[in-house]
């Protein structure tokens, strides 16, 4: 039995400029929302007053940014193990730590730090594949991972607030939320390995 050559896929009207247009301005939720939490995460109220180098930076970023942020709504595959392959297929994952790294760095306000875990909780919850995309189980409530994230991070933020850095029962807390983090990425893992009910 011979099949028919696959067709190739039609290319939009204006060539390369226009794919390349449309793939910039695809997603546009996630990229706004992924380019905010980048230039938020760089302290821009610091880094308007900053030298040139830091504001190419802080623009480098919100590039970046733009061209990571939207979800990779694909099921998982193997294709390669090298490092660039990997973080092209995880930049969801690598845009949110990467923003985090640099406001720990950076050390804005506590109203910033507030912004910044507002932004990261929505983007995170625009671009999860396992509520929002083509592999999300069937029939899941969709107000249950906004509420459990709303609540992490809720929990993170007066965890970090806390006044006990210099105390000497300060690895307590340090403690308590590695335990914490462990449990609950145990309880994520056994969520998506188990079928829907």
């Amino acid at each position: 039995m011979t099949t028919a050559p696959a067709r190739p896929r039609p290319r939009p009207a204006g060539g390369r400029a226009a794919l390349l247009t449309a793939r910039l301005t695809s997603r546009i939720t996630d990229r706004i929302l992924g380019t905010a939490l980048a230039v938020t995460a760089c302290n821009p109220s610091a880094a308007l007053n900053a030298p040139l180098p830091v504001k190419v930076l802080v623009v480098g970023a919100a590039a970046a940014a733009w061209w990571a942020a939207p979800m990779v709504d694909a099921r998982p595959v193997l294709t390669s193990m090298r490092w660039r392959t990997v973080a092209a297929r995880r930049r969801t994952t690598v845009l949110p730590a990467a923003a985090i790294a640099v406001a720990a760095a950076t050390g804005p306000a506590v109203w910033l730090v507030v912004c910044i875990a507002a932004l990261l909780l929505a983007y995170l919850l625009v671009t999860d594949a396992w509520t929002a995309g083509v592999t999300a189980p069937p029939g899941r409530p969709q107000a249950t991972p906004a509420l459990a994230a709303a609540a992490a991070t809720a929990v993170v933020l007066l965890a970090a607030q806390a006044p006990v850095a210099g105390t000497s029962w300060a690895r307590l807390p340090a403690s308590l939320a590695i335990a914490a983090t462990t449990v609950c990425l145990v309880l994520a893992l056994r969520a998506r390995r188990s079928p829907p009910g």
